[in-house]
């Protein structure tokens, strides 16, 4: 044991300095046998005793040629302080500081393992990263010479597809090409390569097409189509291809051109009315269509489904017409009542008829419409000059027409009323604008105080809410065309006393045929007819007038003419009949 320590302690001194010879010592030790075994299993790739394999890495790393770092090595010559953890462990028995010796070793090896193994990742990334690059590089080298993946051309897939094949397929197409035209009503038409001289063209197009795209792009066709257009692949006789168009059925047959969907009143509003499809042909729709067909080599054209039909402007769908709808049914909200001899209303029903869609869907009402309406409106309901009856205070009825007496409408003033009515959508019930009025709407519009003359009985009578409050005989007018007292029904211009009447200028003197001054002047007409007193007359009534009678006046007895003219004020009516 004394031996061995001093061995122990020898090697111990020697490693605090640099040791001369480090691989041909004449004396080993156990620790010197042991170091041996230890490198022969390193070196032949054997496991350690705790089971871990030596690790190829391991026997480069960081050493000095022989697989072993300084420190190992620093731990076979010699057993230097860092080797034990207390000084008792110097001093234990050998097989002790064996033991921990090992221990250490292997607690150092795991140690250089781990470092090892932590760069096995990224050099195995590496690794993969450079093989992705060599693929892709290689891929796109295929590109080169090929179209993408997702590639059309002309409507066809030519994906991974060179030019050459492209070509080829191209002049296959033409030989026995034939295009079948699907129509309506289940017709179809067919239109041959031969009819209209289909020939194949040699161009470049198929070659650029490919030469345009890049090669280390194509990862990104994988994720889109890509589209190329070689339009000039083929050659034909535009006229005859022309002639076979014009000469399809569905362009020879009877064409019915298809209706918008419009706004349509059905009894209580403005609703879309669904579009109706023709069988008129879009002829540039479909000369379009069978052109590109030919060129891409498609062989059946569904014309319907290519819209080689005329369609409607507006569907259901089209939001314009909803839009007219609401705007016409805006107008029809108003409702204008006239309380007539019965109510006329100017409601929806009568608006919608004034309202009209263009083929833009650009509402217009109708306002001429309006005028129109407003004056048979006035035709109407107006009295002046119409036929009334009448009934006398004797008890005779007879019809009377003509005068200057009744309604009448103001027509220009009230349609723009209800013109600015409609449009504000109001809903009322009043009286027309009127140019002049009457008593009543009833019958009899001159109502219950009027005067009344009967030509035939020579009579008058002054009528006081509905009783005689005067009568008496009368000269009317001599009965000829220009002296006649006028019928009709007239109202009172108005009273005048001491007035002097006037005939017309007689073109021989150039002064009134005649000049009368009277007491009581009360007019109906402007053309001066009127009442008045005639002293002059010998007697009124009977058959005086037909020798004695007025320039058109009615003539009356002084004194009764100077009651009436009392009792009477401008604006009442005068009925004069037979």
């Amino acid at each position: 044991m004394s031996d061995n320590r001093e061995l122990e302690t020898g090697i111990h001194q020697d490693n605090a300095g640099v040791p001369e010879n480090t691989s041909g010592m004449e004396e080993t030790s156990c620790e010197d046998t042991d170091y041996i075994e230890e490198r022969d299993r390193m070196d032949n790739g054997t496991e350690f005793e705790d089971g871990e394999p030596e690790d190829a890495e391991y026997d480069t790393e960081e050493g000095d040629g022989d697989g072993f770092e300084d420190e190992d090595y620093e731990d076979y010559e010699g057993y230097d302080s860092e080797d034990y953890d207390s000084v008792e462990e110097m001093t234990e028995p050998d097989d002790s500081r064996e033991t921990a010796r090992m221990d250490r070793k292997k607690r150092r090896h795991r140690r250089r393992k781990g470092k090892s193994m932590g760069k096995k990742p990224w050099i195995i990334a590496g690794s993969i990263v450079g093989a992705l690059v060599v693929i892709y590089l290689g891929i796109s080298a295929f590109f080169i010479s090929h179209f993408y993946v997702n590639t059309t051309i002309n409507g066809k897939d030519f994906s991974g597809k060179t030019a050459d094949a492209v070509e080829e397929y191209l002049k296959q197409q033409v030989d026995g090409y034939k295009l079948t035209i699907q129509e309506m009503d289940n017709a179809s038409d067919v239109i041959s390569g031969t009819d209209i001289g289909l020939v194949y063209k040699e161009s470049s197009d198929v070659e650029d097409a490919l030469k345009a795209q890049n090669p280390l792009l194509w990862i990104g066709a994988l994720f889109s189509r890509t589209s190329a257009d070689v339009t000039i692949g083929v050659e034909y006789d535009e006229n005859a291809l022309n002639e076979k168009i014009q000469s399809l059925q569905a362009v020879l047959k009877e064409q019915t051109e298809p209706v918008s969907a419009y706004p349509k009143f059905d009894g209580n509003s403005f609703v879309v009315e669904p579009e109706v499809y023709g069988s008129a042909v879009d002829m540039e729709q479909l000369t379009s269509k069978v052109k590109e067909y030919i060129t891409e080599f498609k062989s059946n054209l569904n014309m319907e489904e290519e819209q080689c039909y005329k369609v409607p402007k507006y569907t259901s769908d089209s939001p314009e017409v909803q839009a007219a709808c609401d705007t016409m049914n805006e107008y029809c909200k108003a409702s204008i009542t006239y309380p007539m001899t019965e109510n006329v209303v100017v409601d929806k029903t009568l608006i919608s008829t004034w309202l009209t869609c263009d083929e833009n869907m650009q509402v217009t009402f109708n306002e001429d419409a309006v005028r129109e309406w407003m004056r048979q409106f006035g035709a109407t309901y107006d009295t002046v000059g119409s036929t009334r009856s009448i009934t006398t205070p004797g008890g005779k009825t007879v019809e009377v027409s003509g005068g200057t007496y009744g309604w009448s409408v103001d027509e220009d003033t009230e349609t723009q009323n209800l013109i600015n009515s409609i449009k504000n959508g109001e809903v009322a019930t009043r009286e027309p604008a009127y140019a002049q009025t009457a008593a009543s709407h009833s019958a009899q519009d001159w109502g219950t105080t009027y005067l009344e003359v009967d030509r035939s009985a020579q009579h008058m009578w002054y009528i006081v809410d509905g009783s005689i409050a005067l009568e008496t005989d009368v000269v009317t007018g001599l009965p000829t065309p220009d002296r006649e007292t006028p019928v009709g029904v007239y109202y009172i211009l108005y009273t005048e006393r001491n007035a002097t009447l006037k005939g017309e200028t007689d073109p021989k003197t150039g002064k009134p045929i005649y000049e009368t001054p009277v007491s009581y002047w009360m007019p109906f007409t402007w053309q001066g007819h009127g009442f008045h007193d005639a002293n002059w007359q010998p007697a009124f009534g009977g058959n005086l007038y037909q020798t004695l009678g007025s320039h058109g006046c009615v003539n009356m007895p002084v004194d009764q003419a100077g009651k009436l003219f009392d009792m009477l004020s401008a604006g009442t009516p005068v009925v004069i009949h037979d």
